[in-house]
């Protein structure tokens, strides 16, 4: 069976058992290979510092969304040193003043080591990190971060892809990551188009930054030309496109729909928010501190019915990646579904509540 056969027939959702991205699993390969044999020149080096804590400093605000519902942040280093570089597609992990830890998208210039910037869309049931941004964020305050992390890299035809052409699609909120695309894109020369899509053109942020590309774009609002379908979302996408998507969880649906069989045609996608259950069954938790008993529908995640049930848990992406929501589970079969956790944590009993189940329908009891 072919590696592109083998890809096909993993689950469609971020929450199958696989990681399904074939570009990454190349690159994975020949980092490894590399990185062994780079041994002895690596000890001749001192080792990167880890983890290392950086403080960021809100230096300006701007509404980029005219119906006020997106907000764009410049942070720029405490200490004012320059801040580390970063690729299309990264994003940072922010721990906001209340402490919950948030990821938003880089939009801003890779070149620019002054200043990161991010856009926060406004949600009002969405957990109050879009709502501190909004609300509690003002210039002078400060945040920490680890740095950028890329989950969602770009590569180019000709520099590292196979493919000859892109094809972005963006939804609201979602053209954050891909905006830095563009330019790269543009800047190497590569054959690409782009459909930008949202409500109204007051609620899509950046409007004026994406309008320069001119003709490459097209912009296309629900309030002029109605819901687009799948089929014009993807335009031409002839054979060896590579798709980018970001945005609403309906749209990137029915985008992976579309393109079921299409081995010519790669497809990347991120989402901002938690992907459906599926092959979900009916289950219950416990949590041993106080003997609650909490019921998670077959298609809801554990979170969800926890935050539901008014159960404080932490937790961020949502998506099993970033390991926010890390919970002990003391009784139970856990069915594993995130990309992050090694087995040894599993085995010893350790869970991700966003993303992991039970095994069969059976009760879990959780250490929260």
């Amino acid at each position: 069976m072919g590696l592109l056969q083998r890809y096909r027939q993993t689950p469609p959702s971020i929450f199958g058992r696989q990681r399904h991205d074939l570009v990454l699993g190349a690159v994975d390969a020949s980092i490894t290979a590399l990185w062994t044999l780079s041994g002895a020149l690596r000890r001749m080096k001192p080792p990167p510092e880890p983890n290392r804590t950086i403080e960021l400093t809100v230096v300006d605000r701007e509404v980029v969304a005219h119906d006020q519902d997106v907000v764009a942040v410049w942070l720029a280093a405490a200490d004012g040193r320059p801040l580390p570089r970063w690729h299309p597609g990264a994003h940072l992990d922010i721990g906001l003043p209340s402490g919950r830890l948030r990821q938003y998208s880089l939009c801003g210039d890779p070149a620019d080591t002054a200043r990161y910037r991010i856009a926060v869309r406004r949600i009002v049931d969405g957990g109050g990190g879009s709502i501190e941004v909004h609300d509690a964020l003002p210039v002078g305050t400060t945040v920490t971060t680890h740095g950028p992390r890329n989950a969602f890299p770009l590569t180019v035809p000709g520099y590292g892809s196979p493919t000859r052409r892109l094809r972005f699609i963006a939804g609201g909120i979602g053209i954050t990551p891909i905006l830095p695309m563009l330019a790269c894109a543009q800047r190497l020369g590569v054959d690409w188009s782009m459909i930008y899509t949202g409500r109204s053109r007051d609620s899509l942020p950046f409007i004026d930054e994406v309008s320069r590309f001119g003709d490459r774009v097209e912009i296309r609002t629900d309030d002029v030309s109605g819901v687009p379908s799948a089929v014009e979302l993807l335009g031409d996408c002839p054979d060896g496109t590579t798709v980018y998507a970001c945005g609403p969880a309906p749209m990137l649906t029915a985008i992976r729909a579309a393109l079921v069989g299409r081995d010519d045609v790669e497809l990347h996608f991120e989402r901002f928010a938690a992907p459906p259950v599926v092959d979900g069954k009916e289950f219950t938790v416990s949590i041993r501190s106080t003997g609650l008993q909490v019921l998670v529908g077959a298609d809801e995640t554990l979170l969800t019915a926890l935050r539901r049930a008014d159960v404080a848990a932490p937790y961020s992406c949502q998506q099993g990646f970033c390991g926010t929501c890390r919970t002990r589970v003391v009784a139970g079969a856990v069915d594993h579904r995130d990309t992050l956790l090694t087995e040894p944590e599993r085995a010893a009993g350790t869970m991700l509540i966003c993303a992991s189940r039970s095994v069969d329908g059976q009760q879990l009891v959780l250490d929260l």
